[in-house]
Parts: structure tokens; sequence; C-alpha cells
């Protein structure tokens, strides 16, 4: 971290619904794993009774909004920790490119990681891929524009 970021307090300790906009039963991951001022990643445990699994298996537009979920964290971890203030809600501009290359299931857990490729005013276009252990599950790039609009 060459920018003097400091990171306040281990991630494990944090509440990841405290960084979203998300509310249960719509929060698609469990826990921030990594930040940085490029990277950052969480982890999601599937479980039998969420909302998009079907038949025993996650659907492709969880995993869409799995990404998106991990860009919220980043932008909930960098308004709270670093800029001190409420979280300030990001909406998916576009995303593009998105390739599933794998069969998500109930209990599979996904570590789904995001990098900051371009960063100009208020919007953010990120690469983002979910992995299944070692497995690359999917891919995309997207990006998120910031509004006004702050939680309280």
């Amino acid at each position: 971290m060459n920018s003097g970021i400091n990171v306040p307090l281990r991630l494990e300790e944090i509440d990841i619904r405290e960084l979203l906009p998300q509310q249960e039963p719509f929060v698609m991951v469990d826990r921030l794993k990594y930040f940085d001022e490029k990277v950052t990643s969480t982890q999601f445990l599937i479980r039998a009774d969420n909302l998009f699994v079907e038949d025993g298996h996650l659907n492709a537009c969880a995993i869409a909004e799995n990404m998106a979920q991990t860009c919220a964290a980043r932008l909930g971890y960098v308004n709270k920790y670093i800029l001190r203030r409420n979280i300030q809600i990001g909406v998916i501009g576009s995303i593009n490119g998105m390739e599933v290359f794998g069969d998500v299931k109930v209990g599979d857990i996904l570590n789904t990681e995001i990098t900051v490729m371009e960063q100009i005013m208020e919007l953010t276009l990120v690469h983002a891929t979910v992995k299944v252990c070692e497995r690359m599950i999917a891919s995309a790039n997207m990006k998120i524009a910031l509004t006004e609009e702050e939680t309280a």
C-alpha cells in the first residue's frame, strides 16, 4: 500500500453488512478478505436458502450480483474507514464481457476479486473474477457509478 492508506482494523472483524447498502436476504458476500488501493476480495458461502439457488445450484444473476457487492464492499470500506463518512451508494453502469465458466452449487465458497482498472471522477472500471477454490467460475468488466445518495 504505497499511498499510506492505513487499515484501521483486521478485516475479519468487520461486519460486512455495515459496508453494503443491500440488506438480507439480498446480501451476496459474507466477509471482506482483502483490501488495498487496487484490489478487493470477498468470500461468500452458498447456502441452500439463498434466493438465487435453484435445484441446488446458484444462477448466473447471483454471480453478477456477488461481483457488484464486492465493488460495494470496497466502496463501503473506503467511505467508512478511510474517508470516515456515510456509505456512498454505487450503481452498476454496465457489465461487459461476462463469462461463466462453471457451475456453483450449495456448499461452494465464492472467492471474488475485483481489480480497479481505472477511476475517473465518480466512475470506476473494475475487472472481476470469481473462483471456487482455484477453479475459475466467472469473470467480467464492470462500470460502477457513484451516486450522491448515502446510507444513514
